[in-house]
């Protein structure tokens, strides 16, 4: 646990009692504050409650006399579409409004780092697609070169439940717009931006706003080395604002859609193979195209951006390669989970947008797929150039009449995954790829997207197995 430093003697309430709340209540009970905890789940109170946390209404009068701070879990909108009410009660009162991942950064360094020959470092990862497997393949390179590490923030353990990092040690976070959008401190050693889409469009109100949010993860904190996927307009125009001229090794470009020249850092992948230059020259190249755990461009650029930060932080090229061949990918996320008869069956339940499931479809050559859910805002024609290799599509979800409708290939409209799944496999012949990537979100069917993608895998399990 990283105890919360700066708030001794003081009065600190807490909105929201998940993960990253219970987590915040024990990490300030831990650094000497007794919290005043808030959720309107009376579940949530209850869970709170039995570990010895206090609970008090924040929406009643005078809720925020004497109080330092509110600590919001990420789900709850501090501004778009429109303020929780206790929050916006809080902004009223003068109270500075927070989360876990700006007491994280607050709290983390202490004195004893004084006397590390190398003081531990905190790489965090944001980005609209990809950010998930970044973090995780950062990780993994890491922990396999002998380095210790922790991965925390929207994908693993909260950040204060982390144990405090000794000699050399890597913090590696993945960074939602939701957490880098309220942290009143964001102070990384090296930051990472992949990529831009639209996407939580209602929460920032709009795409300025929700660019803005991702944007403050460099502009907040001014990391040491920026690694920035510079494939559309946002990137490119951060890398631009952070170096201070061409030559400006800080700042580590990323792409898979173009060879990136100049003076300066540059990571990219073309046609399967990474190259890194500097100065002009290349430095080192790996052949992606054998590391079966990252799939198709989208994950070569996931590749490029931990390559870069495991450059960045001293590792050699054939330490990150072997590193690659090791990894065995995400659950939900280009996971190939079954082979048989020829036919390969590939569960991405976690592309929930259609850039995500766009870059899905770009990874494999004839694909059955399984696609629908709670659709997103702007609709899927941004989606249908990249439905080419597509041989049929088998619509899942409540509204899968009206999504089949939008779709540019063939359709049937099943609605539920034990049908798309059986309907997939009958007609899948040797050589296609039964992909779930449903380009929506899942809370029409499932409670999570984890939850959709372990009913493919049990459905396809199951039929296999039969």
């Amino acid at each position: 646990m990283i105890p919360v430093r700066g708030y001794e003697g003081a009065k600190l309430a807490i909105l929201g009692l998940g993960r990253s709340g219970l987590s915040a209540a024990r990490a300030l009970r831990a650094g000497g504050v007794e919290p005043v905890c808030w959720d309107d789940n009376p579940e949530a109170r209850g869970r709170a409650e039995a570990e010895g946390f206090a609970c008090a209404d924040l929406s009643r009068p005078g809720a925020f006399e004497g109080l330092a701070a509110l600590i919001v879990s990420p789900g709850i909108p501090h501004l778009y579409p429109r303020p929780n009410p206790v929050v916006h009660a809080a902004l009223q009162a003068g109270v500075p409004v927070d989360n876990d991942i700006g007491l994280f950064f607050r709290s983390l360094a202490t004195p004893a780092w004084h006397r590390y020959d190398s003081p531990p470092r905190v790489v965090a990862v944001t980005g609209s697609n990809g950010k998930s497997t970044t973090s995780a393949l950062i990780h993994h390179i890491l922990t396999e070169a002998g380095r210790p590490s922790q991965l925390a923030g929207n994908i693993g353990r909260g950040v204060l439940d982390l144990d405090p990092p000794g000699e050399g040690g890597v913090v590696v976070l993945e960074l939602s717009s939701y957490q880098t959008d309220l942290a009143r401190a964001l102070t990384p050693d090296v930051a990472v931006f992949t990529n831009l889409s639209p996407d939580h469009l209602d929460r920032h109100a709009g795409l300025g706003g929700y660019f803005a949010a991702k944007r403050r993860l460099f502009a907040e904190g001014g990391p040491d080395r920026a690694v920035i996927g510079v494939d559309e307009d946002e990137g490119l125009f951060l890398a631009g604002q952070l170096a201070e001229g061409p030559a400006d090794d800080r700042v580590i470009r990323v792409s898979v859609a173009q060879k990136l020249t100049g003076p300066g850092w540059q990571v990219f992948a073309r046609k399967g193979y990474l190259s890194e230059y500097r100065k002009g020259r290349q430095v080192g190249s790996i052949d992606l195209r054998a590391v079966k755990g990252l799939p198709g461009a989208h994950n070569h650029q996931n590749a490029c951006a931990a390559y870069a930060v495991a450059r960045s932080l001293g590792l050699a090229p054939r330490v990150i390669e072997e590193a690659l061949h090791s990894y065995p990918g995400l659950p939900h996320r280009s996971q190939v989970i079954a082979e048989a008869g020829g036919v390969t069956y590939v569960n991405d339940s976690k592309a929930t947008n259609v850039d995500s499931a766009a870059k899905a479809l770009g990874a494999f050559a004839r694909i059955r797929w399984i696609c629908g859910g709670l659709e997103k805002e702007g609709g899927l024609a941004p989606l249908l150039p990249a439905t080419g290799s597509v041989a049929k599509a088998y619509v899942i979800g409540r509204e899968a009449a009206n999504f089949a409708m939008q779709l540019n290939v063939e359709a049937e409209i099943c609605t539920t995954m034990a049908r798309a799944v059986e309907r997939a496999m009958a007609e899948a012949e040797a050589g296609d790829t039964v992909l779930l990537a449903p380009a929506a979100a899942s809370f029409d069917q499932y409670d999570s997207f984890e939850r959709r993608g372990e009913d493919f895998v049990a459905e396809v399990t199951a039929r296999l197995a039969g």
